[in-house]
Parts: C-alpha cells; structure tokens; sequence
C-alpha cells in the first residue's frame, strides 16, 4: 500500500484547486488534505471544508476568515482558520505536509510559493508568476533546499512529459533543438483588429477551449499569457528565449512539443482538462487516473498551426523582449498586466490599450539585478504605481 501524501492547496477555490481536489477526491487512499486556502470566497471553501475535513483553512481577507470561522464552528468542524500572507507561508511549509499545490493566482501566490520551496516541499506550480517575478530566487531556492518542482500549467506540463526522464536543465546535452510552446490564439485570434476597439470583459473571458479564471482568461485574449508562459519556461527548463517558439494551435490539443536535433518533435496530447497535468503531477512517477474523457482523434479530425501575430498581439512580444532584458523587467511586466487587466475587467481601461500601459510602465521603470526576493518586491511595487499613474495621465482612473 502506497504511503498517504499529505497536500496542501493554496487557492484552493480556484479552477486549478477545484479541478486538484476533484482528482484527490478519486483517489482517497493516495492523499490527504491538510490545508486548504482561498482569498475571499467564503461559501466555497466552506463547502470545501466539510468534505475534505482539512487541519486548516485560510482565507488571505481577514474579515472572510472571521465569517469562515463562524461557518466552521456553527457546523461543529475541527478546522483551524488562519487568516494572512503569514499564515499562507506557514500552510505552505507545514512539517507534515508533502506536497504543496501553487494554484493562487497572481503575485499573491509568490510568497507562499517561496516558503514550499525552502521547506524542501514537493511543489506543483500553477502559479507562472512565481517564476516570472522571481526566477532566480525561487529556482536558487528549490535546489539548495532539495524541493522538487513539477509544473502544472498544461504546456509546461506537457514538455516535462516530452523530456528526457533525467533531463537536468541542459538542453544541448539532451539533444534538444527547441520548444514549441502552443497557443490557443484566444478569442480574438480571428477578428477583425477594428472589432477590438469595444471589447466587453465578458468577450475577452469567454475562451473557446479552457475553462479558466477572469484574469487568465483576459491574459489569453492578449497573449500576455503565453508570454509569461515564455518567461515560465526560460527558468523551469534552462532555455534562452530563441530556443522557445510559440505556435498557435487552435484545437489545443497538443499542449507543447519538443524538438531534438534528430527531427524528432515528440508531442504531448489530450483533451483540454486541466485534471489531466495535474494528475499527472499528483502522481508522478506513476499515472493515476484524473476522470479525463478520451482523446477522439476521429471527432478532432484535423490540427492547425499559425505563426503569432505580434501586431495583433504585442503583449507576447513585450514578453519577449522582457526575458531578454532580464533582472527585474519581468517582474515589471507581470506588476503592469496585473494592474491593467483588473482595470479592463473593472471596465475603467479598453481592451486595446492593455499592451500601450504595460509598454508604458516598462519605458519607465529600468531594469535592476535580482538578488533577493526584496528586489522583486521593489520593483512590483514601483511598476504598479507607475501604472496607475498612466491611467491617471491617460484620463482613467
């Protein structure tokens, strides 16, 4: 009988945490929920609560946490709720815990990444912002304290399975060519450019293959996600930007290929369902099922690849060019897009100009050396101001 791991999820009512604790439901002898997480949404991570029967709940809002505790006691749960960033890190690196699933989303999730990571912990990573604020700390992190990264989003996910077993971040000594990251193209990856000038948040969110969170869904409609997909991939596979090529795949299914200097491209394949990298993480070495319905080639029938178009979407370019510029750059990026797309989705700031404030902020701000994870702080901070100052300037705040 195999050992009960013992996991943590941060984010926990979130898509990637509601789609996590769905696998973990299937398989109830292979793991345990010792903590789970949330900002705000009360009601669900109560729900969560009662049937996982967690030690923890936090919840990052202080006042959610006070409601939740009532929910908890009321329903005679033996559940501690914790509240805080602080108590965020502290689930993180519970002595028990063995894994740590990174599902916040945003810049929120850096801390509590962080703290798994320097607790030795087995983490999956779905939070992209870890490694596109902090790459070097965080990577500095996971080897020095022997933690083991597995990472969730699907590309990635996907050229993790399409590496060498024993790859060990040199690209060169694998045989490796490139990696081509694929793109969805969003919704907007056919209409007309002129079309986009009243883009409704509603629109922008509505993904034809994923089923995703607002903030992700916007970064799809731009690309910016691809972009910190880029930024994403530099650090978790060692690979400078001209070895990552982005390809736009409509049907998403291929999540990502990876090409050897043979001409072999081997390829990850599968319904677009987050359960499947997940469960391939949960369980790895080994594969457990993750109620994924089978891929019908027959149904799919065809594949269809494009180049980016970097007119239509200048996000993937900035992306780009912020992995080459290095030190804190990325960091500014992901600090601008964060502000800029809860400005759209406030409906304060258009569509169009997402890209022009992010371009902006960059402009502005030089780049700086990463030495600690205050450096990357820093620079978040004055990023963010530096866009609400646009939007000040530019008439929308």
């Amino acid at each position: 009988m195999p050992k009960i791991q013992n996991i943590t999820v941060l984010g926990s009512t979130g898509t990637i945490g509601m789609n996590t604790l769905d696998v973990v439901a299937r398989h109830a002898e292979l793991f345990r929920v010792v903590a789970l997480t949330a900002n705000r949404q009360v009601d669900r991570l109560f729900e969560q609560c009662r049937q996982f029967q967690p030690d923890y709940a936090v919840m990052l809002d202080p006042d959610c946490a006070e409601v939740l505790h009532g929910k908890i006691k009321l329903a005679g749960l033996d559940v501690e709720v914790l509240s805080g960033i602080e108590a965020l890190e502290r689930v993180a690196s519970l002595p028990q815990v063995d894994s740590v699933m990174a599902a916040i989303v945003g810049s929120a999730g850096l801390r509590p990444s962080l703290a798994a990571a320097k607790a030795g912990k087995r983490i999956l990573l779905a939070n992209k912002e870890t490694l596109v604020m902090s790459g070097s700390v965080f990577m500095d992190a996971v080897r020095q304290h022997k933690a083991t990264l597995l990472p969730i989003d699907s590309e990635h996910n996907a050229i993790f399975q399409s590496l060498p077993r024993d790859f060990s971040g040199d690209l060169d000594g694998s045989g490796v060519k490139r990696i081509l990251l694929t793109a969805s193209g969003g919704p907007f990856r056919t209409v007309p450019l002129s079309d986009l000038d009243n883009v409704t948040p509603q629109q922008a969110c509505a993904h034809p293959n994923w089923v995703m969170g607002r903030k992700i869904s916007v970064d799809s409609a731009t690309m910016m996600n691809k972009g910190l997909e880029v930024i994403e991939a530099h650090w978790l596979f060692n690979a400078d930007a001209d070895k990552i090529q982005v390809v736009i795949h409509p049907q998403s299914v291929i999540h990502s290929m990876v090409e050897y200097i043979d001409g072999s491209v081997l390829a990850q394949l599968g319904n677009p369902d987050m359960r499947t990298p997940i469960a391939y993480a949960l369980g790895f070495p080994e594969r457990i099922d993750a109620g994924v319905s089978s891929l019908d080639l027959f149904k799919i029938a065809r594949l269809d690849f494009e180049a980016p178009d970097m007119v239509r979407f200048p996000c993937l370019d900035l992306a780009y060019q912020a992995l080459r510029q290095g030190g804190t750059t990325p960091a500014t990026l992901n600090a601008a897009n964060e502000v800029a797309v809860d400005a759209f989705l406030d409906e304060r700031v258009p569509f169009k100009l997402i890209p022009a404030m992010i371009e902006s902020v960059l402009q502005k701000n030089s780049s700086k050396p990463v030495v600690a994870l205050e450096d990357v702080i820093d620079a978040d901070a004055v990023a963010r101001e530096s866009a609400l100052e646009w939007m000040r300037v530019m008439g929308y705040a």
